[in-house]
C-alpha cells in the first residue's frame, strides 16, 4: 500500500480491500494527507480487524515518532502496548534500497519539505516496477529513478502556479515527457488547476477506484 492519507480506512474499505491485508506500508513523507490515515488504521487493528501477521509501515526518519505522536493526541487513553509489537517501523534512507521480503524498494530524496526529508519510491516485485514521485519539485534525479519503470505514478498539482517549485506542474511535465522513459505514466496529486484544465491534459490521469494492470 502506497500512503495512508486521513480517508485512507473509508476509501480501502469503499474499495473492498481489507484493512488488515497488507504486509507493507509505503509512507512518502510526513504530510497528513500522505499519512495522518495511519491512525485510523491502527484502531481499525485494535478493534475491528486484528493483524494476522507482522504489518512493516516504512517511509522517511520520524515516521514512527509522528504516527504515535498523532495516535496518542487523538486517542490518549488507549493502551497501545499489544499494537506495538505488531507493527514494525522502518526507516528509508534517500539514495539507499531495502528489501522487504520479495518486494526491493529504492528511495530518492524529492524536494518537497525541508528539514524533513521527502521521499520518492521505486518498488519492484515479480519483474515488474513501479515509481512513485511523492510529492516534488522538478527533479532530474527522478527521471533517473523512473527509467524503465512498467508504471510511473507522477504527482501533477498544478497548471498555472509555476512558481510553486515544492509541487510540479503540468506544462512542466508536458515539456519534459521525454525525459520520463517509462511504460505507462499516470498522473495523480491533481489540484484544482490540473482540474479545471483537464481538457489540455494530454497525459494519463489517475481517478479514485481507477485500475491498472500491469
Amino acid at each position: 500500500m502506497l500512503e495512508a492519507g486521513s480517508d485512507a480506512v473509508a476509501s480501502l474499505k469503499r474499495n473492498g480491500f481489507a484493512t488488515n491485508s497488507f504486509d507493507l506500508i509505503l509512507i512518502s513523507h510526513l504530510h497528513g494527507d500522505h499519512f495522518a490515515g495511519l491512525p485510523f488504521l491502527i484502531l481499525d487493528y485494535m478493534w475491528e480487524a486484528p493483524l494476522k501477521k507482522p504489518l512493516t509501515i516504512a517511509g522517511p526518519r520520524k515516521l514512527a515518532e509522528r504516527t504515535w505522536r498523532l495516535m496518542r493526541t487523538m486517542y490518549p487513553n488507549f493502551d497501545l502496548a499489544a499494537i506495538r509489537h505488531q507493527l514494525n517501523f522502518v526507516v528509508l534512507e534517500p539514495e539507499r534500497s531495502r528489501q522487504f521480503g520479495k518486494v526491493r524498494v529504492t528511495a530518492i530524496r524529492s524536494p518537497h519539505t525541508k528539514p524533513d526529508i521527502s521521499l520518492s519510491l521505486k518498488i519492484e516485485l515479480a519483474g515488474r516496477a513501479i515509481v512513485f514521485s511523492g510529492d516534488t519539485g522538478w527533479n532530474e534525479a527522478l527521471a533517473k529513478l523512473a527509467h524503465g519503470a512498467d508504471l510511473f505514478l507522477c504527482e501533477c498539482t498544478y497548471f498555472e502556479s509555476a512558481q510553486l517549485k515544492f509541487h510540479l506542474n503540468y506544462p512542466q511535465l508536458a515539456a519534459n515527457r521525454d525525459k520520463f522513459d517509462v511504460r505507462r505514466m499516470v498522473l495523480t496529486h491533481l489540484g484544482r488547476e490540473v482540474l479545471n484544465r483537464k481538457r489540455e491534459i494530454a497525459i494519463k490521469m489517475g481517478f479514485d477506484g481507477m485500475k491498472i494492470r500491469l
